[in-house]
């Protein structure tokens, strides 16, 4: 019986031939990351057990992405104890300031990850590197501090779900549409503790951002990763970055097992927007009766990358923003920014009547830079619309592609492009 591309890379990072699904297995770290957020709990832990080394300061990321620029006193706190803890230990790869850029968006553009790797963060989102054919998973704060002083970490290997889809996509159809699509036909916890393998032409013919939107997406339906097999598109992406790490390229066997094969013909799947209050509540845009907006959010670790933004512009081009919504637009890193800037995309979003934030998690955890007031609806590129995600717990979130969010923006009701 042959293997699938997580197995192979746990197994790899285990040093054993094979692992099966339902092993416990220890294996070596590539990266393991943690945010403004998770990193002094997990540094506070380190101090409180008096340990004052780590295995490698190489293959350590902090970065202060969510609560910043630090929005108040305690903020900053967390930030300064992540300065002089990557200080005191000569980490390299710590990120403030005008170096910050959101982790997810940030750290594959860095080259900090590679096909093959085997990458924890104290982030539920790190699953996002599965796009580069890596094995990437989130972890809580104590499983990253031990990783920090062990270079390594336990699993239990997944089962694997299978997703394969095919066919053409209809106009303004992007991978966010995809995930939410598939969220929505499994819900929020079909692939609960697996690993979501997407495969097929549909898959081959998106672009990187369109990968990594559908891999950061597979924590919201409960999956310990999501994964595609790294092609020429994810050479090219990674040589693009200037890393000299050389990635490791796996690929599913042909008689791997999987829990589960699911095909999906993706020409009937038209722009989907996740209603209140999760992810798996999905329709089609088209389907939806007139729903007012006050608050319009494109950007975040799910949809902050330079394409995201052209389709937002491609929208709002020559158009305002309605007079009563506001439009916040939230580039992944300085680089996403400066290129915008260097395009005319920002220009376009200020003349539409758009704000312009610094890179930054921002609103979509309901940290700042654009929290919500009760009954306050807002159309959002981000990955979460729990009850309080953004604000208020009063407040809704509805979770769209890039395309949706700025047509919604124009009209002032959410909507697809089709409406303009």
């Amino acid at each position: 019986m042959g293997m699938t591309i997580t197995e192979k890379i746990i197994a790899h990072h285990a040093q054993k031939e094979r692992v099966v699904p339902g092993e416990l297995v220890q294996v070596r770290v590539d990266l393991a990351l943690a945010n403004d957020i998770t990193a002094p709990l997990a540094i506070k832990e380190l101090k409180k057990h008096g340990i004052h080394r780590v295995f490698d300061p190489h293959k350590i990321a902090l970065i202060a992405d969510h609560n910043t620029p630090c929005k108040d006193i305690p903020s900053a706190e967390n930030v300064k104890l992540m300065r002089e803890f990557a200080r005191e230990h000569g980490i390299p790869y710590f990120f403030e300031g005008g170096q910050v850029g959101i982790e997810h968006v940030l750290v594959p553009e860095l080259g900090l990850v590679v096909p093959g790797d085997l990458v924890i963060g104290a982030d539920s989102h790190t699953c996002t590197y599965g796009a580069l054919g890596a094995f990437a998973t989130g972890m809580g704060s104590t499983d990253i501090a031990a990783s920090w002083v062990l270079g390594e970490t336990w699993l239990k290997v997944p089962e694997s779900i299978r997703f394969v889809y095919e066919g053409e996509r209809q106009p303004f159809v992007t991978g966010k549409d995809f995930i939410l699509y598939t969220i929505g036909q499994i819900g929020v916890e079909g692939a609960r503790y697996c690993a979501m393998e997407f495969t097929g032409g549909a898959i081959t013919a998106l672009s990187m951002d369109e990968r990594f939107t559908m891999a950061n997406m597979a924590i919201e339906a409960g999956a310990k990763n999501g994964i595609m097999e790294p092609d020429e598109k994810t050479l090219q992406y990674v040589k693009s970055t200037g890393t000299t790490r050389q990635p490791l390229l796996y690929a599913s066997d042909r008689d791997a097992s999987y829990r589960e094969v699911m095909t999906i013909d993706v020409s009937k799947i038209e722009p989907q927007v996740a209603l209140p209050h999760l992810p798996e509540n999905v329709r089609p845009v088209d389907s939806l009766s007139r729903i007012e907006i006050d608050q319009v959010v494109i950007g975040s670790c799910t949809n902050g990358r330079m394409e995201d933004l052209r389709m937002a512009a491609q929208v709002l081009r020559g158009r305002k923003v309605y007079p009563r919504v506001r439009v916040l637009i939230f580039p992944g890193t300085p680089k996403t920014l400066l290129e915008a800037e260097r395009e005319g995309l920002v220009r376009i979003f200020l003349e539409a009547g758009s704000v312009i934030a610094p890179p930054s998690c921002g609103p979509c955890l309901g940290g700042h830079l654009g929290v919500l007031a009760e009954g306050e609806r807002c159309v959002s590129t981000t990955n979460r619309n729990f009850v309080g995600r953004m604000g208020h717990v009063k407040s809704e979130v509805y979770l769209a592609n890039p395309y949706v969010a700025a047509s919604s923006a124009v009209l002032g009701y959410i909507a697809s492009p089709r409406k303009l």
